[in-house]
């Protein structure tokens, strides 16, 4: 019998009175709680209980004891009803870690609805594009878009960005516009997109049929963060490939020109990263949910 069963055992014989009914409450052999009470006031070294013929009563000690048990059961019982609880209602902090801009236009305008439906679940959200270390920095879970390296995390997939490669305006004006995936190896150069954690530098990538084909082009620099690769292509340095939502409107105003729609970049899969567990708590269990449900609708159709 560990130490916290012996306490309830010794709190049910206090409130009862009788080794006996409290062994009859606790469907125990009237020997087995003789044993456990003898132990436990040897382990504490005081007596707890007098003993008489018609009724069991507390010593000094055993009444000190017998609050101090009350206390703690009621304390561990209401950690107990709060853990069942949440299996049932989802409820507590959740830190997430989300993409900046992806999160900014397509996942916090949203957040109301999520909010209203779980309104126990206390959001903490870090935006970047930077490493995290899950279980180092205390995050839940993590959305990262594109290929993903060996983490040890479980992942989810729960959605698919549709890509567009594009340039400025002003890019086409002195380049030229490509029409064929061969013009591109002619006189074009890239805004190379270098891995944030790797640095690899990684190549633009096109669907031919159901083929995908790799080129690296020239490129006058490389960058690691999303606002950079952006503001890069913008200002005409080259070539690059983004998430269309992303540029929906520049592209409609004609600030920037869609290349190649024919052989469009493959589409950027989104995937929701959390540790190994046995058991998912629910407040991580309906957010993961609630993102695969609002992102199904960015795939391409």
């Amino acid at each position: 019998m560990d130490r916290i069963e012996a306490m309830r055992l010794y709190a049910r014989i206090v409130e009862l009175g009788s080794f006996t009914a409290a062994a009859d409450d606790l469907t125990l052999p009237r020997a087995t709680v003789t044993h456990a009470i003898k132990r436990l006031e040897a382990r504490l070294g005081a007596q707890l209980l007098q003993r008489t013929t018609r009724r069991v009563r507390t010593t000094r000690d055993g009444e000190v004891y017998y609050g101090h048990c009350r206390r703690l059961l009621a304390d561990i019982d209401e950690v107990e009803a709060d853990f069942r609880e949440a299996a049932i209602v989802p409820k507590g902090r959740l830190r997430v870690d989300l993409p900046g801009t992806f999160a900014r236009l397509q996942v916090l305008p949203h957040l109301p609805a999520f909010c209203a439906r779980y309104p126990q679940i206390e959001l903490d959200i870090g935006t970047g594009d930077r490493f995290v270390d899950l279980l180092r920095e205390g995050v839940d879970c993590v959305l990262r878009a594109g290929k993903l390296g060996d983490s040890g995390m479980i992942g989810r997939q729960v959605g698919r960005l549709t890509q567009v490669t594009l340039a400025s305006a002003s890019y086409v004006r002195e380049h030229g516009l490509p029409r064929t995936l061969a013009d591109l190896q002619h006189g074009h150069v890239a805004v190379n997109w270098a891995s944030p954690t790797t640095r690899r530098v990684e190549p633009l990538e096109f669907m031919v049929g159901r083929r995908r084909r790799e080129l690296m082009l020239p490129s006058r620099l490389s960058v690691s963060g999303g606002d950079a690769y952006l503001g890069c292509c913008e200002a005409g340095l080259g070539i690059a490939q983004f998430p269309r939502y992303h540029l929906a409107e520049a592209l409609a105003a004609g600030r920037m020109i869609e290349l190649l729609p024919d052989t469009p970049p493959p589409p950027l899969p989104l995937t929701v990263l959390y540790p190994q567990q046995h058991h998912l708590p629910a407040r991580l269990r309906v957010f993961v949910d609630w993102l695969a449900e609002l992102l199904t609708g960015h795939g391409p159709a």
